[in-house]
């Protein structure tokens, strides 16, 4: 089984949204998915309502997801650690303890945009619009992991 986690830096808008649109296109039995933030601010939470809200209108529910903090032992856990921008690829790679962990780790949007670094905005203190922007910009690396990952 593959597994992958989606690290955003709260775990309540950007990587549980990603988490539910991965899932809703990957086979359950061959892929686990799971998010995680790289601050603990939120952890035991729900995700935003703003995430729900626009996950739901694309029929995908995100209830069941609960807010945790990444740690040392997700490089054990999962095959492939993907982050929504440069601040928590920092922070992520600051706890690797080796070369095969930071191998796991990238980007998810180099998905699209192959080593151009691009970042997933964080929609946290904006409007409803940005969480149909990253909601966008998700499902299309969603798309491209599921080409990639699932052939």
């Amino acid at each position: 089984m593959t597994k992958i986690l989606m690290v955003c830096l709260g775990n309540i808008c950007r990587s549980p949204l990603a988490e539910g649109i991965l899932r809703s296109k990957l086979p359950k039995d061959k892929f686990y998915i799971d998010s995680a933030g790289t601050a603990s601010y939120h952890v035991g939470s729900k995700p935003d309502i703003r995430s729900i809200k626009v996950a739901k209108k694309y029929g995908i529910d995100l209830s069941t997801i609960k807010s945790r903090a990444f740690t040392v032992s997700d490089f054990d856990l999962f095959d492939h650690i993907f982050v929504m921008d440069q601040s928590n690829l920092e922070n992520v790679l600051n706890l690797a303890r080796h070369k095969n962990d930071t191998l796991k780790v990238s980007l998810i949007l180099n998905e699209i945009a192959p080593n151009e670094n691009l970042e997933v905005p964080d929609p946290y203190y904006g409007n409803d619009q940005g969480f149909e922007i990253i909601y966008e910009l998700l499902n299309e690396a969603c798309n491209k992991l599921f080409i990639r990952l699932n052939p």
